[in-house]
């Protein structure tokens, strides 16, 4: 493949409660609340995006929170852990913010030698929160209760749990170019680009019962493509390979190209253009509904239609 991704672009997953994962994002783990719009394939759908101060690529998780939605499962087929980066001297100081919000933490390592805490939000989706050094992304500084040194600097990887890990190392690898960086105890890494935060993949092996996809757990992975042109070779190299490959989408902030891995798991190539400030300033990211022209004709029935959420503004 002569087009490889330079990182994560975003992770997207199902929740429950939106105001739940509202006050969570926001207020527990103080992503900034990026973008207030709806799922386009399921308008009466909120789809809330949190990250760092722009919404730049490689900070971005997304959800669908689906009220009433059974609980998910994780298993083969799933993308099992979405891992964070936070400054290495930073985990003391969540592990005591995270206490006294009466979330549960536990301190592990990871197959790259860096502590980790290990977490769950309100509907049971897996995070992580890796102590790293060098990342020099800075984050999202506005919420007063979580210091600026201290703040989420973004992505940092994504966990792959599959019953095999051959058939997606073979896609990870020699169909979307990344750097298998090592492997142990049933455990592949791959890397992309210089392979540093927010540009890792981890593929556990062995894992035999099927996941369910619901509440709390990962919708798709999306991966970054700088823009339209190189998103429109990737899906013809793909395609040539015989991958089964979407028709590119208008997903307003970015377009999109779907297709799935071997075991399972969902896949986006997301270009890096346009950004989430298209459609409102840079200051007012997150604070209103904003609705893609082709929807806006439905405001009204659409506004009706969504759960009630509340998110305070916090000044950068």
């Amino acid at each position: 493949m002569t087009i490889k991704p330079h990182g994560i672009h975003h992770v997207t997953a199902i929740a429950r409660d939106p105001q739940q994962n509202v006050d969570f994002y926001t207020k527990s783990l103080g992503l900034r609340l990026v973008k207030q719009t709806v799922n386009f394939d399921a308008p009466h759908v909120w789809h809330l995006y949190y990250g760092d101060e722009h919404g730049s690529p490689s900070s971005i998780l997304t959800f669908f929170p689906w009220p009433g939605v059974q609980k998910g499962r994780d298993g083969a087929g799933m993308t099992s852990v979405t891992a964070f980066s936070i400054p290495a001297e930073s985990l003391g100081f969540w592990s005591q913010h995270l206490s006294a919000l009466g979330i549960e933490t536990s301190l592990t390592t990871n197959t790259a030698h860096h502590d980790v805490l290990e977490l769950r939000d309100h509907d049971g989706m897996r995070l992580h929160l890796v102590g790293t050094t060098g990342d020099t992304r800075s984050g999202w500084d506005g919420v007063g209760n979580i210091p600026a040194e201290h703040a989420i600097r973004g992505l940092h990887a994504v966990e792959l749990s599959e019953s095999t890990i051959d058939p997606t190392a073979h896609m990870l690898h020699d169909l979307l170019g990344m750097t298998h960086s090592g492997e142990n105890a049933g455990r592949a890494r791959f890397a992309m680009a210089d392979g540093s935060s927010g540009a890792q993949v981890e593929v556990v092996g062995g894992v035999h019962e099927v996941g369910m996809q619901a509440g709390g757990t990962v919708h798709h992975v999306a991966f970054s493509a700088p823009n339209l042109a190189t998103m429109e070779l990737w899906q013809q190299e793909l395609r040539e390979q015989g991958v089964s490959v979407t028709e590119i989408m208008d997903r307003q902030y970015f377009k999109s190209i779907y297709f799935r891995e071997p075991g399972g798991v969902l896949f986006e190539i997301a270009t890096d253009e346009p950004g989430f400030a298209t459609d409102e300033p840079l200051l007012e990211l997150g604070r209103t509904l904003k609705l893609p022209p082709w929807l806006e004709p439905s405001r009204e029935q659409i506004e009706s239609s969504l759960p009630q959420i509340s998110a305070e503004p916090h000044a950068p």
